[in-house]
């Protein structure tokens, strides 16, 4: 058999071994690279003008604002929901930015934004942004219930890679690397941080066991790329 014909064959066989490898890992991409399919803005049918697609990753375009967040913005959610799942993507944000990526959202009519019902990792800018002053409010917090042990939160302008796992009720947080949040949820402890927190007004905020995924517009640039999840 000729050489070009042994490699042709050596290559078909290296790809299709590839294929079957991402297959078993379970891993789901919930971002083609090229459009917003599978996400929508808040509330809405399709995803706002604002939030664009650019060399591989989706970008917030808060050029124009509107109140806290951007005119043909607002948070961008999965239109499908998750249960159990291990969660990767990463993230990017403008000099003085605030962004975040909420999870377990129940988008209902009842609840006018995302962060009713999810909880959020915190992206920020910890330098520039004012929230990076707040105690549980800086890049990897579980926002304002529980502080990240150790700060891995790379400079303005680099890409952070994030991992979220949440299983039969524990949760873990992972920022570039190294677990910085674990906690239970839904337990009398996660509810007593809930009462002591920003949300103790709000019946709906970390109730939901089952929901979807966000990424905040709060009227500043951010990027996210990669975004991948195992359903466990």
């Amino acid at each position: 058999m000729r050489p070009f014909i042994l490699l042709a064959i050596a290559s078909i066989s290296f790809l299709f071994c590839t294929a079957q490898t991402k297959k078993e890992k379970g891993w789901i991409s919930l971002f083609d690279g090229v459009s917003t399919n599978g996400w929508h803005s808040y509330g809405k049918s399709a995803a706002g003008k604002a939030w664009k697609v650019e060399d591989g990753t989706i970008h917030l375009d808060a050029a124009a604002k509107k109140s806290y967040q951007t005119d043909g913005g607002g948070d961008l959610v999965t239109d499908n929901e998750f249960e159990n799942f291990d969660l990767k993507l990463e993230w990017k944000i403008s000099k003085n930015g605030n962004s975040g990526i909420i999870f377990y959202v129940h988008e209902d009519s009842s609840y006018k934004e995302s962060w009713n019902t999810g909880m959020e990792m915190q992206v920020l800018d910890n330098d520039g942004h004012p929230d990076g002053k707040i105690h549980k409010h800086r890049a990897g917090d579980l926002y304002d219930l529980i502080p990240c042990t150790t700060e891995t939160v790379k400079p303005v302008g680099e890409w952070n890679q994030v991992e979220m796992i949440s299983k039969k009720g524990k949760l873990e947080l992972k920022l570039n690397g190294t677990s910085i949040v674990s906690t239970a949820l839904w337990d009398d402890n996660w509810k007593k941080l809930i009462a002591e927190s920003k949300f103790k007004n709000m019946p709906g905020f970390g109730t939901f066991s089952k929901g979807k995924f966000a990424l905040q517009d709060h009227g500043n640039d951010v990027w996210f790329r990669n975004i991948m999840i195992k359903k466990l």
